[in-house]
């Protein structure tokens, strides 16, 4: 797929402005509001920790869906925990971006570790955050994949491409922020792609969406689920 035409929702009123949500919470209140057409569907949403935890579990919530996790990790660099060079998919499959390797000089060796370290990393939080490796049969599903926000894209894509490779009949992803290159990029490869604040310029960071911002640890995450459950 290559044409987005169609394919990307935003909110006019959103676009290219800051601080927009209060915190991850109102961004779901916020994403379930464009997304009220799904609700009571078959649609199984998947939510990629940590941060799109708590904003997929409201919009579960409100459209009374189901919520699963799709864990996958960005492999870091080896001086900074910020910025990564591909990422690691909960079937473990590696999406390395190439290019950035070889303008940061990346060494081979240096490259397997950052793999093997986030694999590990994927696999603790398969069993902590979900206890199962193994997510549901997605085939014949409408997935609604939910981050926090969407910067590059890179490992939102690394996810887009093992749900697909579990065949699901749909993939729409829902996001509150996201830099509008990455928006154009991941639209074309997945069949919808919802994003009320999308932005503009050379310097874009997700937490500037935001008036709260703090990072969601695994604690909390495993707390969310437990209540969702609970309550659902």
């Amino acid at each position: 797929m290559s044409d987005t035409a169609g394919k990307i929702f935003d909110l006019p009123e959103m676009r290219n402005r800051g601080q927009v949500f209060r915190d991850r919470t109102h961004a779901g209140d916020v994403l379930a509001r464009v997304l009220s057409a799904l609700r009571g569907t078959d649609a199984l949403i998947l939510a990629i920790p940590a941060g799109g935890v708590p904003v997929a579990s409201e919009v579960a919530k409100q459209l009374s869906l189901p919520l699963d996790l799709a864990v996958v990790s960005k492999i870091t660099l080896p001086w900074s925990t910020e910025s990564g060079y591909g990422a690691v998919a909960f079937d473990g499959s590696v999406r390395l971006n190439r290019e950035l390797i070889a303008v940061l000089g990346l060494r081979p060796e240096a490259v397997q570790d950052g793999i093997a370290r986030t694999k590990e990393k994927v696999e603790r939080r398969l069993r902590q955050l979900r206890g199962d490796p193994y997510l549901p049969d997605l085939r014949h599903r409408t997935i609604i994949l939910i981050d926090d926000g969407l910067a590059s894209g890179f490992t939102l894509l690394t996810a887009v491409e093992a749900i697909r490779r579990l065949a699901a009949d749909k993939i729409i992803v829902a996001i509150p922020t996201g830099h509008a290159n990455a928006v154009a990029r991941i639209a074309a490869e997945v069949d919808s792609l919802y994003c009320p604040n999308i932005r503009e310029g050379m310097s874009f960071a997700v937490a500037d969406a935001y008036e709260q911002w703090t990072d969601v640890d695994e604690a909390t995450v495993i707390d969310i689920m437990r209540r969702f459950q609970k309550n659902h």
